[in-house]
């Protein structure tokens, strides 16, 4: 009787080979350490996954006194009970991180959005994701006190200079909007905006206005308490806008949702998409392909965000060396039908240096939007 080989791991050299680095290299990679290009680092980790050598990092991090287990929050509002995982935004960005963080050889646990201070305080982890830090945030509060490493996704309200964090570029996101807006004749664009204890809505209002001014152009800001009927409010927002004289000519939202309550409001007023008003959101909702018209849309990127986020924190997890502790995420726009407009010319001369963008994707059998036949909570959401 033959018996069967043993199973051994596989060691940095190995790794190596595969990937064609060096052996410091595989150690960077695996480690979140080093100055390494996005394209090495990727390459180590499938070199890594392929012959199973991730599966030594959780030894690792429980030999030095570690769990080898993530925690990312959900938090954003309080004790709210929020789905988070029907919003497409939050879904993208946990399977993400569960993917990378699988792929380091960590586990990662999601926590829900009301837990109790004592479970915050009790739940073992070596370091945290937390998404949407508040301006009064006792999450965030509860992990320093537990002195648990955070990477924040989204720039915490008021940040200190130790603060560790990823985002997306709104900046450079919404001037990429703004532009295409403007390209399809757009003069009057209102931004139809959140009240919330998070950086986000200033962080997209100081980028609108820093645009409209760049530009000579009015900035149109209508705010909205999104709490407790999101979807009314939103809606009574642009509804306010469309009764100015002279009306908006283009309404950004900057909500999943955003782009379904635009339409209805605009259908409430009689007026025609995108003949009469130009639409677009920031959502990853891939129902807007198929909204009657499909509706533009600025990704951002809760994918890349999730992986810079978990190599970030294992980063601050292995190293004390001087690291770069803010890092920013390209965001993408997807032109639709809801921002082209039939009466622009072809031979309108292009702004100057415009960026690119994603190609406008086939869009499949339309239907009309309803957006409250999901079932969540009425409250905002990215």
């Amino acid at each position: 009787m033959t018996s069967s080989p043993v199973w051994r791991r596989p060691t940095l050299g190995a790794v190596a080979a595969r990937a064609g680095v060096s052996t410091a290299t595989v150690s960077n990679a695996l480690n979140g350490t080093g100055r390494l290009s996005d394209a090495t680092r990727q390459r180590v980790l499938a070199a890594a996954r392929e012959l199973g050598h991730a599966q030594a990092s959780t030894a690792r991090a429980v030999a030095r006194g570690g769990t080898g287990v993530l925690g990312l929050t959900m938090a954003t509002y309080g004790d709210l009970p929020v789905p988070y995982t029907e919003i497409p935004y939050y879904a993208q960005l946990t399977l993400s991180a569960m993917a990378a963080a699988h792929e380091r050889g960590y586990l990662l646990t999601v926590m829900p959005s009301s837990l109790s201070p004592l479970m915050w305080l009790n739940t073992p982890m070596d370091g945290v994701i937390h998404v949407d830090p508040r301006a009064d945030d006792p999450v965030r509060t509860l992990l320093r006190e537990r002195n648990i490493p955070i990477v924040c996704d989204g720039r915490p309200p008021q940040p200190h200079w130790h603060d560790t964090w990823i985002d997306t570029d709104y900046e450079a996101g919404l001037h990429l909007l703004l532009d295409h807006l403007a390209e399809a004749g757009a003069r009057r664009i209102a931004l139809c905006l959140p009240v919330h204890d998070d950086a986000y809505p200033n962080l997209i209002a100081h980028a609108y206005r820093s645009w409209c001014d760049r530009h000579h152009l009015p900035a149109l800001v209508e705010e909205y308490d999104p709490l407790p009927d999101y979807f009314t409010a939103e809606q009574d927002a642009v509804g306010r806008l469309l009764k100015d004289d002279p009306r908006p000519d283009a309404v950004i939202g900057v909500y999943s949702d955003s782009g379904h309550n635009i339409l209805t409001a605009a259908h409430h007023h009689r007026l025609r998409i995108p003949q009469d008003l130009l639409v677009a959101c920031l959502s990853e909702d891939p129902d807007y392909a198929t909204t009657t018209p499909p509706v533009t849309t600025l990704s951002l990127r809760p994918d890349r965000v999730a992986t810079q986020a978990v190599d970030l924190l294992i980063s601050l997890l292995n190293t004390h060396t001087t690291m770069t502790r803010r890092r920013l995420v390209q965001p993408t726009l997807i032109p639709r039908q809801s921002t082209q407009h039939p009466t622009r010319h072809k031979n309108t001369t292009p702004r100057p240096h415009a960026p690119t963008t994603h190609q406008p994707e086939h869009d499949p059998a339309q239907r009309t939007p309803t957006h409250q036949t999901t079932q969540r909570p009425e409250t905002g959401g990215r």
